[in-house]
């Protein structure tokens, strides 16, 4: 096993489905150094004059060394249809030592696999995607992300009875159990919260805390 390199960046990612390009495709815009990697002819030539990409399989441990794959610090295994093709790809960049693995999986056993070989992350993409959307449907909820079990970070819109008051007097802590991260004003930009920062009712509120917590303020009227 290769030992891992403090001075490696960037993202290895694997598969060039609708995860996958949409993942590489994102890094690529935030100017995250990324290559591609597919098999599929036809998804590379789509693709090579919008990423760099490398046509190649793989499931074969000589491809990733060819291509320097233990170069980069992460790893996403978008391949998510062929669970030996996942399982198979997973490994060897377990085997290469990459040092953060993310990898996509499409049911509970699949994603079981993927942690005992050693992957650091498991992505459902459809069923995260369907959870934040549900989070956010008629609600004050504009975003939902949950960072780990029982921490919640949300986009929200202020409840009435914040309105025009202080976080200082408001002590949203103590009464919610939920933290006011920041504040974005219409025009205006990103501002953390502090004890002298004043909700108004066309603010944005980015609010963290325990799920359950979160979710019940964001309910408040």
């Amino acid at each position: 096993m290769a030992s891992n390199d403090t001075t490696a960046s960037g993202v290895l990612v694997v598969g060039l489905g609708r995860f996958g390009s949409a993942l590489a495709d994102t890094l690529d815009a935030m100017d995250v150094e990324v290559l591609a990697v597919e098999r599929d002819g036809d998804l590379v030539e789509r693709w090579s004059k919008r990423l760099p990409v490398v046509q190649a399989d793989a499931t074969d441990p000589r491809a990733l060394e060819q291509m320097g794959a233990e170069e980069f610090s992460a790893a996403v295994v978008g391949v998510g249809t062929s669970l030996e093709a996942s399982v198979l790809i997973t490994g060897n960049l377990v085997d290469i030592g990459m040092q953060e693995i993310w990898a996509k999986a499409i049911s509970t056993e699949h994603a079981r696999i993927l942690r005992r070989i050693g992957a650091h992350h498991i992505v459902f993409p459809e069923s995260d995607a369907g959870a934040r959307v549900a989070h956010s449907v008629g609600g004050r909820m504009l975003d939902y992300i949950e960072i780990d079990e029982g921490f919640t970070i949300v986009k929200m819109r202020p409840p009435l009875e914040t309105h025009n008051f202080s976080l200082a007097e408001l002590k949203l802590r103590d009464k919610y159990g939920v933290q006011v991260i920041g504040v974005m004003s219409p025009g205006g930009e990103f501002e953390y919260g502090s004890k002298s920062t004043v909700l108004h009712a066309d603010d944005l509120l980015v609010v963290g805390g325990d799920g359950d917590l979160v979710e019940r303020f964001a309910q408040r009227p």
